[in-house]
């Protein structure tokens, strides 16, 4: 499927994460270690969003053949980020604008899965958003569909933790078979949910990292139980039943 990490704390350059760490989102993309039946490689494409902003940066291919992310990464300090390596679902479009994050301007959002018999299974669903942003997505595919979920719900002024484990249980209702790993940030708090694929955490004293894997071998990584939500910040990791 895919692979995501969010970052917030002192700043640091996004190819910490992205390049240079042992397990980095570059090694993610090639060699995954907790795919969990999802795939086995995540090379359709990438992103990384980073605040102030949010900045985003996408594009459809390998991680690895871009050098001028790279450069990119190597002189971006940031206090906070997001960003992923893509497995494209098998019909979907390996397009820019279907990697992660996606953003409205305040939050960046991934999606790690896919939604089961789609579009069928969510057309329900579709049907409860505006006609425009149907027509407005940035791709036609389950995550951007998610996202589009998502932002409407957001935009009420719901709690974010609350929306994605509301979204979860009405796709998980129409479409059983569906993994639904949702990450995002708005720069303050990282927001993540576990339902079916793998997610970790990993916190010191003045920052926190949320990723599909662990970055490096750190005792300190915790995996976050399956069909729970996280809500976290460089001071406070809350876990629940999702």
């Amino acid at each position: 499927m895919c692979r995501h990490v969010a970052y917030l704390g002192p700043a640091e350059p996004l190819d910490d994460v992205l390049f240079d760490a042992p397990d980095s989102l570059e090694r993610q993309a090639f060699a995954p270690q907790q795919m969990h039946g999802g795939g086995t490689i995540n090379v359709d494409g990438y992103g990384v969003g980073w605040f102030p902003g949010p900045v985003r940066y996408r594009r459809a291919g390998a991680i690895w053949a871009d050098a001028n992310l790279r450069q990119l990464a190597r002189t971006t300090l940031s206090t906070a980020f997001l960003a992923a390596v893509r497995s494209a679902t098998t019909g979907m479009p390996v397009v820019d604008g279907a990697c992660a994050p996606f953003t409205d301007g305040t939050w960046l959002f991934s999606h790690n899965g896919r939604v089961s018999e789609w579009p069928e299974s969510v057309a329900e669903l579709a049907k409860t958003l505006p006609v425009t942003d149907l027509l407005t997505m940035d791709a036609l595919t389950d995550s951007a569909l998610l996202w589009t979920l998502v932002r409407r719900r957001l935009e009420t002024g719901k709690n974010p933790a609350d929306v994605l484990v509301e979204l979860t249980k009405e796709v998980v209702a129409v479409a059983p078979a569906s993994r639904l790993n949702f990450l995002m940030t708005d720069g303050s708090v990282i927001v993540g949910t576990t339902w079916t694929h793998s997610l970790w955490v990993h916190q010191d004293e003045e920052s926190v990292t949320v990723a599909s894997e662990p970055l490096d071998g750190d005792p300190a990584w915790r995996e976050i139980p399956d069909h729970h939500v996280v809500i976290a910040d460089p001071s406070t990791v809350e876990v629940r039943p999702a």
